[in-house]
C-alpha cells in the first residue's frame, strides 16, 4: 500500500512539473519550426506519450499553387520510414507460415541470377544482402529516379540484370532499396494480394492509421496531399516522386498516424503473439560482429535511452520517426520541403532533446594521446592507395607535419604505424609492398594497396578513348579526350569530366571509375562504383 501511494505521489509531482514547463516546451518547438514561415512549404510534427498524442501541429503550405495550408491531416510521403511497414508485412507472412526469413530469395523471385551463394530474406531486410540498388544502376545508365515512371516491375528487371553483387551476403551493411522493392513483389506472390492491400487490412486498419496509404499509383488523386517542393534560384518548384515503385518508400501518411503506429507495435499488438521482438532484433555479420539494423528500424540509443528510429527522403519529401520504448514516447516529423537539407540543425534531434531526459552520459570515445611521428616516416606513407571493394582511390599527404587524406581529414597518430580517423583506424604496414589496413567502427577491416599516381596527358589520354557498353545497365558510355583531359559522354547530351586519381583510376561527379587492361596492357573496359552499386562493368566495344 505504501509503495502504491509513493508511486502515485511521484506521478502527480512529475505531471505537475511537466504541466508547469509545458508552455516553455511549446515555445521551444515553435522556435525549431520557425524556418517554415507562412507562404512556403512546411512540416508537421506529432508527439505521443503513453499512447496519447500530446502535441500535433503543422506549419507552412501543403500546396503553393492553390494556396492550401499544411495541416496535421495532410498526407505526406514518408520516404524510407516506409520500410518498417514492408518489414512488418514480411514478418506477418512468416507468422502465418507462408515464408521464412531464412529462405533464399530465389525461392520467391527466381528471375534473380544464381550468384552461387544464398541470399536470405533476413539479409535483405537488414541490408546485408549485397544486392545492388536498382535506382543507383538507373542513375549510372543516365535515367535516375525522377526521370522515368518506374514501377516495381521495372525495379525487378534492373535487379535481375545485375551479374554481380556489391559484396558477399552477410559481409557488410550496405543500404539498398532493391531489398524492399523485392519484398513488395514477394508479399504479392506469397499472399495473393498487393502490399498495399495486405498492409491496409493487416496493419493500417487495425492500428487506426486513418490517413495512411501507399503511393502505388502516383496518378491517383489523394485528397489533401502535401505537394513536395525544392528551391532553386530563390524559386520553388515541384519535386514529386512520379513513380510507382513502393515498399522501399512510397508511404503516404501523417505524423499523427506514425506515432499511432509506434503505440500499436510498441504495445505488442502487431501479430499474435506479438512480433515486437522480431522487429527489433538485428543479426551478426559473417565476421561475428553485430550491426544495428533490424526490421526496417535502426536499433540504437539516444541520451542513454533505447530508440527505434528511421529517417526518409524521396524527391523533396523528408521524414523521421523515433520510438523510445522505455519512455513510451513517439516523435514523428514530416516535411514537403528539401529547402533546409544543408542546415546542420537537426529538427528531429532538437525536438527529442526537449522530451528525452539524460539517462546517462553519452559514451565518449576513449581519449587517445597523439604521438609525434618523424616526417621521414610519414613520407613513406604518402601516395595513392586503392580500395579493393570499390576501386576508389585515397591519397595520403603531409600537411603541417601531419598525415592527411584526400577527404581533407587529419589523421591522429596513435603510434608510428597506427592512425585514428573519426572512429576508424588506419594501420600502416611495413614491408616491400606499400599498403594499410583500414578498420571500421564495426571491426570490419580491409587492406588498401599502394598504387602509382596517374599521368594523363594528350598522349596517354588517347588510350582510354572509345565506346563502352554495360550489360548490367543496358547502356553505353563514350570516353572522349580534349586537351589531355578525359570526359564520359552519354547520348544525347550528358557529359562529365573524369578526374585522374591513381593510374587507371578516376573520380567523377557520379562515381569513381577504374579501367582494366588485358595481358598486353590494352584497355578492355572499366568499372564504376557509386554509393549503393559497386563495380558495374562496361566493356570496350571498339
Amino acid at each position: 500500500m505504501k509503495k502504491t501511494i509513493l508511486t502515485l505521489i511521484i506521478f502527480i509531482i512529475s505531471v505537475s512539473a511537466f504541466a508547469q514547463g509545458w508552455p516553455d516546451t511549446v515555445n521551444q518547438i515553435e522556435k525549431i519550426f520557425a524556418r517554415y514561415k507562412p507562404g512556403i512549404p512546411g512540416g508537421e510534427l506529432a508527439i505521443s506519450r503513453n499512447g496519447q498524442i500530446i502535441y500535433s501541429k503543422a506549419w507552412g503550405m501543403a500546396d503553393l499553387e492553390h494556396n492550401i495550408s499544411l495541416t496535421p491531416q495532410s498526407p505526406t510521403e514518408a520516404g524510407s520510414v516506409s520500410k518498417q511497414f514492408t518489414s512488418a508485412a514480411i514478418l506477418l507472412l512468416e507468422q502465418e507460415g507462408k515464408l521464412s526469413l531464412d529462405d533464399d530469395v530465389r525461392k520467391y523471385v527466381p528471375e534473380l541470377p544464381d550468384y552461387k551463394t544464398k541470399i536470405t530474406l533476413r539479409q535483405m531486410m537488414q541490408h546485408t544482402s549485397g544486392l545492388r540498388d536498382w535506382g543507383a544502376i538507373a542513375g549510372i545508365a543516365g535515367w535516375p529516379r525522377g526521370t522515368k515512371t518506374y514501377s516495381n516491375e521495372d525495379a525487378l528487371y534492373i535487379i535481375a540484370n545485375q551479374r554481380g553483387l556489391n559484396h558477399r551476403p552477410g559481409d557488410e551493411y550496405l543500404y539498398s532499396n532493391s531489398n524492399y522493392n523485392l519484398f513488395a513483389i514477394i508479399v504479392q506472390r506469397v499472399s495473393g494480394e498487393s502490399l498495399a492491400s495486405y498492409t491496409k487490412k493487416k496493419i493500417f486498419e487495425p492500428a487506426g492509421m486513418k490517413h495512411t496509404e501507399w503511393r502505388d499509383n502516383f496518378k491517383r488523386v489523394v485528397p489533401n496531399r502535401a505537394i513536395a517542393y525544392s528551391r532553386a534560384l530563390n524559386l520553388y518548384q515541384t519535386n514529386m516522386p512520379n513513380e510507382n515503385v513502393y515498399g522501399n518508400g512510397g508511404l503516404l501518411t501523417t505524423a499523427e498516424d506514425l506515432v499511432t503506429w509506434c503505440n500499436y507495435y510498441g504495445s505488442g499488438k502487431l501479430g499474435n503473439p506479438s512480433l515486437l521482438q522480431r522487429q527489433i532484433t538485428s543479426s551478426f555479420f559473417n565476421n561475428g560482429n553485430k550491426h544495428n539494423y533490424a526490421a526496417g528500424l535502426f536499433i540504437t540509443k539516444f541520451r542513454g535511452w533505447d530508440v527505434y528510429t528511421h529517417d526518409g527522403a524521396t524527391a523533396s519529401y523528408r521524414s523521421n520517426l523515433d520510438y523510445y520504448p522505455e519512455l513510451k514516447l513517439s516523435i514523428a516529423w514530416l516535411s514537403n520541403s528539401s529547402e533546409f537539407d544543408r542546415d546542420t540543425f537537426d529538427v528531429a534531434e532538437a525536438v527529442a532533446n526537449l522530451f528525452v531526459p539524460l539517462k546517462s552520459p553519452e559514451q565518449q570515445p576513449a581519449v587517445v594521446t597523439e604521438v609525434s611521428v618523424p616526417e621521414e616516416i610519414l613520407k613513406s606513407y604518402t601516395g595513392w592507395y586503392r580500395n579493393p571493394r570499390t576501386g576508389a582511390g585515397v591519397k595520403f599527404f603531409i600537411r603541417n607535419g601531419k598525415l592527411v587524406s584526400t577527404q581533407a581529414r587529419e589523421m591522429k597518430a596513435i603510434s608510428q604505424t597506427v592512425f585514428g580517423i573519426n572512429n576508424s583506424r588506419v594501420v600502416m604496414q611495413n614491408g616491400q609492398e606499400r599498403k594499410f589496413l583500414f578498420i571500421s567502427p564495426t571491426k570490419d577491416s580491409m587492406y588498401l594497396t599502394g598504387v602509382d599516381s596517374s599521368l594523363i596527358n594528350e598522349q596517354t589520354a588517347a588510350e582510354y578513348v572509345g565506346e563502352y557498353y554495360s550489360k548490367d545497365c543496358e547502356c553505353k558510355g563514350i570516353i572522349k579526350a580534349r586537351n589531355g583531359k578525359l570526359f564520359l559522354t552519354q547520348p544525347p547530351q550528358t557529359e562529365f569530366p573524369l578526374t585522374p586519381t591513381y593510374k587507371d583510376g578516376f573520380d567523377s561527379p557520379v562515381g569513381n571509375f577504374y579501367f582494366e587492361r588485358d595481358k598486353n596492357k590494352k584497355i578492355i573496359g572499366f568499372k564504376i562504383s557509386v554509393g549503393r552499386a559497386r563495380n558495374v562493368e562496361f566493356a570496350r566495344v571498339n
